[in-house]
């Protein structure tokens, strides 16, 4: 039951979190910071929990991107602003871009309160032992403003599972670039959107996909085996397993009503059109059926 919380929860804060990469105040926020393009942004934006962290500490945390995507944004990024003036900027940006989405007397209600409290309760509890993204972000203070604290609570949680996810991807033997090949297999993606936006040559996907079919995960025509299909299951299940604890902590009670207050939430970002097409996060296309 703690899995199936976590992947339900995890296709309700997924949007909200993404807003931090396509919605325009937070575009405007990095721009107004000196950020040299989209790349730059998003990358000082992501990472600016961990500090001025050298280019290959951010290519492994951030694990699919090729790392001359990082270093043509990292370190150049702390020339024109520090880490501090960036999250700065994030908070206000994020906060202006929920309630821009959601309206003020959404961002102002009670309900709203109630989502942001429970959020950053169950990112308190979140164990981030050997999770480094989790843990920079679940460092920085409590937001006093609802919008910003909902973000940045639902923000280390996602950031949780996705460290867990990078840890079953390397326990697995799945590179960056299997590990991407294998989600567009798997429908979850599209996989020219990954290759091109992670800056990925076509050679090396290529190379990965022979390796894919050496291993017998992935077919001469780019679908998934049996034993892929397999091996992307029992990975997205681990990865439930891994990011259950804050549920467990906060209780099932607590975690559904939590799941409840996001609903409307996930579905405003997933009909506003600020999602790209190609679905480069891989949310579940079950999900919210009405969005797709």
């Amino acid at each position: 039951m703690a899995d199936a919380m976590a992947r339900a929860l995890w296709e309700r804060y997924e949007p909200v979190h993404d807003l931090l990469y396509f919605a325009p105040e937070v575009r405007r926020a990095a721009d107004s910071l000196g950020m040299r393009g989209y790349w730059m942004g998003y990358f000082a934006l992501r990472a600016a929990p961990l500090g001025a962290a050298h280019p290959s500490v951010v290519t492994s945390c951030f694990y699919v991107f090729h790392p001359a995507r990082v270093t043509r944004a990292l370190p150049d990024a702390w020339t024109y602003a520090t880490p501090a003036d960036v999250l700065a900027a994030r908070e206000d940006a994020v906060d202006a871009a929920m309630t821009a989405l959601f309206g003020p007397d959404t961002v102002g209600s009670a309900e709203f309160g109630q989502a942001a409290d429970l959020a950053w309760e169950a990112a308190a509890a979140a164990d981030t032992t050997g999770r480094v993204l989790a843990a920079g972000n679940q460092a920085l203070e409590r937001p006093g403003r609802p919008a910003a604290r909902l973000w940045q609570g639902l923000t280390t949680l996602r950031e949780h599972r996705g460290d867990s996810h990078v840890a079953v991807l390397v326990a697995h033997g799945l590179g960056p670039v299997e590990a991407m090949i294998l989600k567009a297999a798997a429908g979850e993606s599209d996989g020219v959107l990954l290759r091109e936006t992670r800056k990925w040559e076509q050679a090396d996907w290529d190379a990965a996909g022979t390796l894919l079919c050496e291993r017998g995960l992935l077919a001469a025509d780019g679908s998934l085996t049996p034993a892929g299909a397999a091996l992307r299951a029992e990975v997205e299940a681990l990865t439930d397993a891994a990011a259950e604890g804050p549920w467990t902590a906060l209780g099932a009670d607590r975690a559904a009503r939590l799941a409840e207050l996001l609903d409307p939430l996930a579905r405003a970002v997933e009909t506003s059109g600020l999602l790209p097409t190609g679905n480069p996060v891989g949310l579940p296309r079950s999900a919210h059926p009405a969005a797709h």
